[in-house]
């Protein structure tokens, strides 16, 4: 049989279908307040585009919004689903940093076994986090998508001292009608990011191979800095965003085997 993983984050759902050790076919697209809703459209459209029928296929959902999700066979955590989707691009992973829209995470993962041995999660505070990051680029009025290049452009990055987003907007903003250069507030930004999730990070002692994943995997500045801050290289898989769904349809597939 084969397995779908859906991932319902607070600010993209994902899934993945997936046939053994092969992804089939994905898709991402906007959460919105009706997770269920998403969530539902796409699994209709991933069934309808490969010819499936809802008894061809075993659903595992995680995420923020996976109890919501009524198509589900079964759940599981976040933590456990990035910690396999990893796992599924570097077999010798020891260490995650997953940075998506609501929250942060960092995960150990065992060399014995390949289980989750111990974490931290930042899921208090919009800071450190993709919606930090969307609230930054929308007061520099600046593409998410391009403000990490931007921030790459700094040959003096500026100070970001707040670590609350609404009070770092405000900074931000100060920043600006002062004549801080965007590129400059932008680095600033990405800088006080990697400081926050890095200092999660380090209390539970990651360590090489560690793999970044999550929405903001993407993006170019914040991988940098984390590694200015960690002091050794990180490594991003082919699909970030989709680590949680994967690992989400591995870990049903290996309920089905047993």
């Amino acid at each position: 049989m084969k397995t779908i993983g859906i991932d319902i984050g607070s600010l993209a759902s994902k899934l993945v279908l997936m046939n053994g050790k092969d992804i089939i076919d994905h898709r991402v697209n906007r959460s919105t307040y009706d997770f269920k809703r998403i969530g539902n459209n796409l699994f209709n459209e991933i069934l309808e585009q490969n010819n499936l029928k809802r008894s061809d296929v075993y659903v595992m959902s995680t995420g923020y919004g996976r109890n919501s999700i009524d198509i589900a066979d079964d759940r599981v955590t976040e933590i456990t689903a990035h910690a396999k989707g990893v796992q599924f691009f570097y077999s010798d992973a020891h260490s995650v940093i997953d940075i998506g829209g609501q929250d942060s995470k960092a995960i150990l993962i065992s060399k014995k076994n390949g289980n989750v041995i111990d974490f931290q999660m930042n899921d208090k505070c919009a800071a450190g986090t993709g919606r930090f990051l969307e609230v930054m680029a929308n007061a520099l009025d600046v593409p998410i998508d391009k403000i990490g290049e931007l921030a790459l452009k700094s040959n003096n990055s500026a100070a970001i001292s707040s670590t609350c987003t609404v009070f770092a907007e405000s900074e931000v903003i100060s920043l600006f009608a002062r004549g801080t250069s965007k590129q400059d507030i932008a680095s600033g930004i990405h800088k006080s990011i990697a400081r926050r999730v890095a200092g999660m990070a380090k209390r539970i002692g990651v360590a090489p191979l560690l793999v970044f994943c999550g929405g903001v995997a993407k993006n170019v500045a914040v991988k940098k800095y984390l590694e200015v801050e960690l002091g050794f290289d990180i490594v991003i898989p082919e699909y970030p965003q989709l680590t949680g769904a994967i690992g989400a349809a591995l870990i049903a597939q290996e309920k089905l085997s047993k």
